[in-house]
């Protein structure tokens, strides 16, 4: 199992830690209810350092993500950023992720530098499959003229998440952070170091910023936030109330929501597939799911009753026909009652619906709701 540069932080200030894709990381500190609301109204920091860091850099570089993401990387300008996701070719979804456009100081004349952040229990799968499209092979003939270079284990990430985020940050550094949009970011000298890459991005619904950052940069950046944010009520927190800020803004989480065998047409991402793009990999799939009609589709739903719906239990019909299952389920602690989303048969996906979830022998009723979940309050 491994820690982060920061690991030691999380157990000096009494976290529950816990092994999370690999790594050694922090699952609470105080409680997750506590965290969750001190995201929500204040200013909350976490240690994301497991997630993994690709940079791609070369003439073609812009051509390789083209043919292996689902978004249209060709509409990024330097310093912006976007969600995406890399297809199988069945149609699968072998991870969600963020694809940078860099500044282009490194690059030889005609070549252009992204970074690919992707999650960290499928780096290795992701390193495996990028790497097997940079050679000629039967699908991609003449190969891509680029070179992509793993930064995973020397990258840390810190995500400062909450409305006060900015006015913690901005005293350590003299970027203007109140002009970079959302899914945009800048490179600068922040917190006394240089080169810091700075995103108004974050998996919490609740504004904020991204930071990487070098791994031996990352503890005395991290002591750097939490003096600059004493006076805002600024708290470490874990993993556990990661997923609750997320969940209540209908984020999906790779291995539970989306999957190998999910699609991104079925998982409410056809507004990141591009089928616009010339080509790229499982394109003729998703046409021909839009053509069809999908047979079934990631929704989100809110409980009356106070059990919690969990991973893999049964959604049913009225008649106690199973339509589909649960893959996210949590109570809210911003809605006070419990919510979940997953995949059910189209017929039962429009907000409205009435659908029955299976939980100690019991069907419990649900209603299929809009997402993100804090519309509904």
């Amino acid at each position: 199992m491994k820690n982060t540069p920061l690991t030691e932080k999380h157990i000096a200030l009494g976290a529950k830690m816990a092994p999370f894709a690999g790594y050694n990381m922090p699952i609470s500190y105080t409680g997750i209810q506590e965290e969750h609301h001190t995201v929500r109204d204040k200013v909350g920091v976490f240690d994301v350092s497991h997630m993994g860091e690709f940079i791609v850099r070369g003439k073609q570089a812009l051509e390789l993500i083209q043919q292996i993401t689902t978004n249209d990387a060709s509409k990024l300008g330097i310093g912006q950023a976007q969600y995406s996701a890399m297809p199988n070719e069945q149609g699968g979804i072998i991870d969600d992720l963020l694809v940078y456009r860099l500044p282009e100081d490194n690059c030889a004349d005609g070549e252009r530098a992204y970074m690919m952040v992707v999650n960290a229990s499928n780096i290795e799968k992701d390193w495996n499959w990028v790497n097997a499209h940079l050679e000629p092979n039967a699908e991609f003939i003449r190969g891509f003229d680029t070179k992509v270079i793993n930064i995973s284990d020397q990258t840390s990430l810190i995500a400062v998440q909450g409305p006060k985020a900015l006015q913690t940050l901005q005293p350590l550094t003299g970027i203007d952070l109140s002009r970079i949009k959302y899914y945009n970011f800048a490179k600068g000298k922040f917190a006394g170091f240089d080169n810091v890459l700075i995103s108004a991005t974050g998996y919490t619904g609740a504004g904020g910023f991204e930071i990487y950052v070098d791994n031996k940069q990352a503890a005395a950046i991290w002591d750097a936030v939490f003096e600059a944010g004493k006076t805002l009520g600024i708290a470490p927190i874990g993993l556990g109330a990661r997923d609750t800020l997320r969940l209540e803004m209908g984020f999906c989480l790779y291995g539970n929501d989306i999957d190998d065998t999910t699609s991104p047409m079925e998982a409410g991402l056809g507004w990141i597939t591009k089928l616009s793009k010339p080509s790229f990999i499982g394109k003729s799939i998703f046409e021909a799911q839009k053509a069809a009609g999908l047979s079934r589709k990631l929704v989100g739903f809110m409980l009356e009753d106070r059990r919690i719906p969990r991973h893999d239990y049964a959604i049913l019909d009225a008649q106690g026909q199973n339509i589909g299952k649960v893959t996210s389920g949590s109570q809210s602690p911003t809605l006070g009652k419990p919510i979940g989303m997953g995949y059910v048969q189209t017929a039962y996906s429009s907000p409205g619906s009435e659908i029955f979830i299976s939980i100690g022998g019991k069907s419990l009723p649900a209603t299929v709701v809009k997402l993100p979940f804090l519309q509904q309050s």
